[in-house]
């Protein structure tokens, strides 16, 4: 286990981890993942929103056990290698909103950073301009961090707190196999569960959630980021966790080609529309929400695993936006942008831009 560890701790840590996560993110669309979403961070939180009741968009209710697993393999790994540290106490309220705007962004373009790279090795060529938008969103956070951005230290806080995340995951998964039923005669939600579209699409949740423990382990340990990949390549010229992300793309596109997956083109791609504006608009602000809070999606849930209280707080910015998202029309579907996510998703560039130019040094 030693040698495992310090494999994964070392430079080729993230390249294992992404290979890893790639091949398994293409095996779950396999096993019954919606089309170019094996693992999809923002979806798959997006669903567990709306199987809490938090929207009702019924083609999207469902309790995916990978996010779950994400937190418990990060809690356990934390454990095992006494790095579970319970912090909190920088900027909760920013860092809330920039989970709920970073949502926002992601269902405008339909998809986390992962799954824009999913959508790539699987032939949907509607990620590249998501793609492109995230790297401007990115070098648009960047900009700040060289300027003196920092949303303050965090503090340690009693190790009990940090037990708060991983109960909820456990609780999550409790959901999922008793779905229970609170309202009159049991006809009522908590929990709802989608009968079509996307939200009932899905692996068996023990692979699920098996998938989502090994995931969260692997990237507690080589500390795995598909945002703070492309940050150190910019600001530190350090392809650390870039090559992380290489190869999550090339075992993803070969997995996905083998299985019969792979299909280029733009028109009719699983879950994505062809708007190039938006997409590419809707990641620039997810990029830069994600660059200012310190890691992509897939890493604040993994942070939050940790006993991170301020990753915890952006996560459920997260849930809570992809409740707006589908209740106040602006999420994406495969027709095109929502009515109001355009809006939506200016309004979140202003936000941020004025958190980045804020939240600088000079202004302490």
């Amino acid at each position: 286990m030693s040698k495992v560890n310090e494999l994964l701790m070392s430079r080729w840590g993230p390249i294992i981890t992404g290979g890893i996560v790639g091949a398994l993110a293409a095996l779950l669309v396999k096993l019954g993942n919606p089309g170019n979403m094996g693992i999809c961070v923002a979806c798959f939180t997006r669903d567990i929103a709306g199987a809490l009741g938090l929207h009702h968009a019924a083609v999207v209710q469902y309790i995916r056990p990978e996010i779950a697993g994400f937190i418990l393999g990060s809690f356990i790994s934390a454990l095992i290698y006494r790095e579970y540290l319970p912090r909190t106490g920088s900027s909760p309220l920013v860092r809330f909103f920039l989970g709920f705007f970073a949502m926002i962004g992601a269902l405008v373009f339909l998809g986390c950073p992962w799954r824009a790279y999913l959508r790539l090795s699987g032939g949907d060529w509607n990620a590249i301009p998501g793609i492109l938008g995230l790297i401007a969103g990115i070098i648009i956070g960047i900009f700040f961090l060289w300027n003196g951005y920092s949303l303050g230290r965090s503090y340690e806080v009693k190790k009990g707190s940090g037990y708060i995340m991983p109960l909820a995951a456990v609780t999550l998964i409790v959901f999922l196999l008793l779905a229970p039923q609170f309202g009159a005669g049991g006809t009522g939600g908590p929990v709802f569960f989608s009968e079509k579209g996307p939200g009932a699409a899905h692996a068996p949740w023990i692979i699920a959630l098996g998938v989502g423990l090994l995931v969260g382990w692997l990237a507690q340990r080589s500390r795995f980021c598909t945002v703070g990949a492309i940050r150190d390549l910019v600001m530190l010229k350090d392809p650390h966790l870039f090559n992380g992300v290489l190869a999550f793309i090339v075992v993803a596109f070969l997995v996905n080609f083998a299985l019969g997956q792979f299909n280029p083109g733009f028109q009719g791609q699983p879950v994505a529309h062809t708007n190039n504006l938006w997409n590419f608009m809707g990641m620039v602000l997810s990029g830069l929400c994600f660059t200012l809070a310190g890691g992509c999606p897939g890493r604040q849930f993994i942070m939050s695993g940790e006993g991170d209280g301020d990753s915890s707080i952006f996560v459920l910015g997260m849930l809570v936006g992809a409740g707006f998202a589908h209740n106040f029309s602006l999420a994406s579907s495969p027709n095109g942008p929502g009515a109001f996510g355009p809006a939506a998703t200016i309004t979140g560039i202003i936000f941020c831009l004025a958190v980045g130019f804020l939240m600088r040094e000079r202004f302490e």
